[in-house]
């Protein structure tokens, strides 16, 4: 699986590429993420990819000339299955979205930046908008780099234990069960003794009650979905 992503700060993503899951996914060839500067892309001779927004008001915006040279480029050496745009106003990102992308290929996403990009490469590229909240950030880096670990994590091999993703909380619509290990008591406070029963039966029953009743307490929004 790949991932292009443009961005006019390369270097925010250099670190959650670079560690941990991601990194170990991209030595075993599980995925390729390639990073592209967008200030690569632009006739601007001081290598400037934002102006002024038309009819006036406040922030710059990202121009459409550089974005669409480097969308151009990479679509003619590969087909991309979406090019997806990191904004606000986007899908709010869930679980059900990150299962589905895990199905695709090749994914592109853009890193807006400043005030936001020109509606026209939205209108024109873009495939599909994601959101990872209710919330404005700097740039489009963070939430992209959310994007691909969500679903890096979910493609077969990258996790040492697979059935790890199945049970993460929102899999099956629940959060999940508190979870507990070594030491069994500490200051007072113990684990479970069902957790140490070793019947995997009532365990998986005691499990399924806390996620129903963690949710009812925390989202019962998700009960009612």
């Amino acid at each position: 699986m790949r991932f292009d992503i443009i961005t006019v700060l390369p270097q925010l993503l250099e670190s959650p590429f670079a560690h941990s899951i991601l990194q170990r996914a991209q030595k075993k060839d599980l995925t390729a993420i390639h990073v592209h500067n967008l200030r690569e892309y632009t006739s601007n001779k001081q290598k400037s990819v934002d102006d002024y927004p038309y009819g006036g008001g406040s922030g710059m915006v990202m121009q459409i000339e550089p974005f669409a040279n480097c969308i151009d480029q990479l679509k003619a050496e590969r087909d991309y299955d979406e090019i997806i745009y990191m904004t606000p106003d986007g899908q709010t990102l869930n679980q059900e979205i990150a299962n589905g992308l895990i199905q695709h290929k090749n994914i592109m996403i853009l890193c807006g930046h400043y005030k936001g990009i020109d509606q026209r490469i939205r209108d024109i590229y873009v495939t599909k908008e994601i959101s990872i909240g209710d919330y404005v950030l700097s740039g489009g880096e963070l939430p992209a780099a959310i994007l691909v670990d969500a679903i890096v994590r979910l493609i077969p091999g990258v996790l040492s234990d697979e059935t790890s993703a199945l049970s993460d909380s929102f899999q099956d619509g629940l959060l999940d069960a508190p979870i507990y290990s070594r030491p069994v008591e500490w200051k007072g406070h113990k684990v479970p003794d069902i957790l140490l029963s070793g019947h995997e039966a009532k365990i998986a029953e005691w499990r399924h009650e806390q996620q129903l009743q963690r949710t009812k307490e925390r989202r019962p929004d998700l009960l009612n979905d």
